[in-house]
């Protein structure tokens, strides 16, 4: 099932209540871990965990009061659990919290964002098999160069998002790293084990060397991972949207039942999705700028980066999980035209094969330079006069001299350019294909 806009499980995810309740988790399993090393007693841990409890507002009254959230997030919980409340947050820093809750809300989102990219692949990968004989004009620098098939574009799409996995795979590994070690990392007055456990139990590794916080490479990794997806993403939008230029139209956007393209223009079928998505991924990009920004910190910590990542973090994450979903649906309701591609082909009157003219003038013992030349010569007059490139080719004295008219022909086979797209296919999709 392709994905919806609508992505709750990445929004909730960001939410203060969302927020608040793995801060709670870490903080109750570092009592876990403390009452296993005999610092807390057992009814008081069974009472802290029977108990503990939060309410958003009132967080929100009490921080107003104290300026601090991690405080006033302890001083909501502490006034539900009672006395035994002065065993949360033993031996802890405020980071130690922030950074290892925030560890566990970036795995998770990963987890969603690998999902994403897996159900694009899966529509990639059919769309490619789909096409992959659909024959249509090759460009560099928008000017035609030699045919290719709609179905090796999708292929090569499917390949770079194989990247993108990797690239989420391995900065989920990065960012899953948590950090219960005290004021500057030094366990002053914390056991190692309660990190351990702590870090265990949420899927997290242990930070091997920490200050107060988790340093920030991590999370600039993360975002440089979100960053390079989305720039793929805008890289395919991009094409799709020159695709559906009007003097080209070789596909489009699927455009339901009453909807509008323009408020003045009642014709208007416009590449709206495209276009949004490519405008998306500069913020995403933006985003992982900042996150570079804050790898620079003072001595132990300051908290310049905080403030910032309570917004690239959750932004970047959410707009790359709209993305994905975006333009798998994209994707998958795309309508090409192959009739046009082909209609496209022919305006350059076969120009396309003037590379295998070139190398069977060479094949007959011409240098490279001289095949180019007589080659480029028909090239331009054709260009410049109109005609079939063929026929001026073999009205040329000097090629006619080495190039049968029947060879000629010969050149101007299609099936010659596109003959090894399955061996193509067979790199990006292994040899059973599908």
């Amino acid at each position: 099932m392709i994905p919806r806009y609508s992505r709750p499980a990445m929004t909730s995810l960001w939410e203060p209540e969302s927020r608040y309740r793995t801060w709670l988790l870490v903080e109750i399993l570092a009592c876990e871990a403390n009452a296993k090393l005999d610092l807390i007693p057992a009814r008081s841990l069974a009472a802290i965990k029977k108990k503990a409890a939060f309410d958003v507002k009132r967080i929100d009254e009490l921080e107003k009061v104290v300026k601090h959230d991690v405080i006033a997030f302890l001083t909501a919980v502490g006034e539900h659990v009672g006395p035994d409340s002065r065993f949360i947050h033993l031996g802890l820093t405020s980071s130690d919290v922030l950074d290892t809750s925030l560890a566990y809300l970036m795995q998770q989102a990963a987890d969603i964002l690998i999902d994403d990219i897996k159900t694009l692949r899966t529509v990639l990968r059919k769309k490619a098999f789909q096409y992959k004989d659909t024959v249509m004009i090759g460009r560099s620098h928008g000017v035609h160069a030699e045919p290719v098939t709609f179905g090796l574009k999708m292929a090569l799409w499917y390949e770079e998002m194989g990247r993108a996995l990797d690239r989420m795979i391995s900065a989920r590994k990065v960012a899953s790293v948590g950090k219960v070690s005290g004021a500057v990392g030094t366990f002053a007055n914390i056991d190692p084990f309660v990190e351990r456990y702590v870090c265990r139990e949420l899927g997290l590794t242990p930070e091997p060397a920490a200050t107060q916080v988790v340093q920030r490479d991590r999370h600039a990794e993360y975002l440089t991972a979100l960053a390079l997806i989305a720039s793929s993403i805008e890289k395919f939008s991009v094409e799709l949207r020159h695709l559906q230029r009007t003097e080209v139209l070789e596909a489009e956007e699927y455009f339901s039942e009453g909807q509008k393209g323009s408020s003045a223009m009642p014709h208007k079928r416009n590449p709206i999705s495209a276009e949004n998505l490519s405008g998306l991924a500069r913020v995403v990009r933006a985003n992982s700028l900042a996150a570079l920004e804050n790898v620079a910190l003072w001595h132990e910590r300051d908290i310049s980066h905080s403030s910032v990542e309570r917004i690239i973090i959750p932004d970047s994450t959410i707009l790359l999980d709209y993305m994905l979903a975006r333009f798998t649906r994209l994707v998958d309701k795309l309508i090409v035209y192959p009739a046009n591609m082909e209609r496209n082909m022919e305006i350059s009157r076969g120009l396309f094969h003037s590379e295998t003219v070139m190398l069977a003038l060479v094949g007959k013992g011409l240098t490279r330079e001289q095949a180019y030349k007589f080659v480029q010569r028909n090239a331009m007059m054709v260009w410049k006069q109109g005609g079939e490139f063929a026929d001026r080719l073999k009205g040329d004295p000097d090629i006619g001299r080495h190039l049968t008219a029947r060879e000629i022909d010969g050149c101007f086979d299609l099936k010659h350019m596109i003959k090894k797209v399955d061996y193509i296919f067979k790199r990006v999709f292994g040899k059973k294909g599908r």
